[in-house]
């Protein structure tokens, strides 16, 4: 640890040369997929909105995706799932619920717990968000082509799923 701080302090210390104001201006990966999720998630929801779903929000995907689109999925395994807070994902249900998305039903094996279901309105939002995802993608794949595309999608799963499973080009 020390020799880590001993190695920044000198790092400031040192004056920035001529090739280090070139790469001030340019962003680093995680800004990079960060803006790209903004860009894309943009795209989706204009698609919904275009759809019939003028109230789409990005948020809205934590709990789409997780929910168990025929019985249902119980709240806490929703947060788990979408690495949110319980009450996180309380709010985003409550929001859902007023908007028409999602009831919350007793659970026939717990009767303390409730289960978040989808409704008509939920079920047909999720098949038009399906659609609009692939749209995005059909668009995504035909711009960069089929190889830029698939390595990049390689190359994302490879970094999200810590290196599991993908072989080396």
């Amino acid at each position: 640890m020390a020799a880590y701080r001993r190695a920044a302090v000198n790092e400031i210390d040192v004056r920035p040369t001529a090739g280090d104001d070139a790469r001030v201006g340019e962003p680093d990966l995680s800004r990079l997929l960060l803006e790209a999720s903004r860009v894309l998630g943009a795209e989706i929801v204009a698609g919904l909105h275009e759809r019939g779903f003028p109230d789409a929000r990005p948020g809205h995907a934590a709990l789409f995706m997780h929910i168990d689109r025929r019985w249902g999925t119980r709240l806490t395994d929703l947060a788990r799932r979408a690495r949110m807070t319980k009450q996180g994902m309380m709010l985003l249900v409550d929001d859902l619920e007023t908007r028409g998305y999602v009831r919350r039903v007793p659970d026939t094996d717990d009767s303390r717990a409730k289960m978040v279901r989808l409704t008509a309105r939920g079920r047909r939002f999720v098949a038009e968000a399906r659609r609009a995802v692939a749209a995005v993608e059909a668009r995504a794949r035909r711009e960069l082509g089929e190889r830029r595309y698939e390595a990049l999608r390689d190359s994302l799963e490879f970094l999200v799923g810590g290196g599991e499973g993908v072989e080396e080009a």
